[in-house]
């Protein structure tokens, strides 16, 4: 099997661009690796996307149960079969946005209910950064999406925090880009190292 990795924080703290650098950091080495995303780019994905930009509206637990179907199909047709043919597998978000950005208006038990039989990675990389400094990148993009309001990700932090553990693994994401690429590259190597698993320095 391969190693699952996903990068989660509040919109703006850099998961997009520090699972790019993972990606690449593992392609410059020769290792198999997959970079994926949720939502996906597959037909659920898309609904998703529409709701969160506007585009139609829908109630809250409907969102989340797109987002848990948008999930098991992921798994299915990408994930799994990456990790079954020793894949590192990257997934820019996972589980714990639906858990952290849905409490906003979901029950929490509700939405690890319909979330629990979904694997967990490998490792979590949870990245910090302020909801001010979030929102001031935001601002630098065409438009808002519907969970990028201050309070709100205020709120929604506050929920990631509480699942730091062995295996989500907070990195202050507020450093310069390669510092905290760096870092992250440290603490996945000594991961896979714990797992008996091909490392690249």
């Amino acid at each position: 099997m391969g190693f699952f990795i996903s990068f989660e924080g509040l919109d703006g703290s850099g998961c997009s661009t520090q699972a790019q650098l993972l990606e690449r950091h593992f392609k410059l080495r020769k290792r198999s690796v997959l970079l994926t995303k949720e939502p996906t780019n597959n037909l659920i994905g898309g609904l998703i996307r529409g709701q969160l930009t506007h585009e139609w509206k829908s109630s809250m637990e409907c969102l989340q149960l797109l987002f848990a179907a948008d999930r098991a199909h992921h798994l299915e047709k990408e994930i799994n079969p990456a990790l079954k043919k020793n894949f590192v597998v990257i997934s820019d978000r996972y589980k714990l946005s639906s858990i952290a950005f849905g409490s906003l208006e979901a029950d929490q038990e509700w939405l690890k209910k319909i979330n629990e039989k979904f694997m967990d990675p490998d490792l979590t990389i949870l990245l910090k950064v302020s909801p001010e400094t979030c929102i001031k990148r935001i601002k630098s993009r065409p438009s808002f999406e519907l969970f990028e309001e201050r309070e709100k990700l205020e709120k929604i932090w506050k929920v990631y925090e509480s699942f730091v553990s062995e295996n989500v693994v907070l990195v202050d994401g507020e450093k310069p880009i390669e510092e905290v690429h760096d870092k992250i590259v440290k603490i996945v190597n000594e991961r896979m190292k714990g797992k008996e698993i091909e490392t690249f320095l």
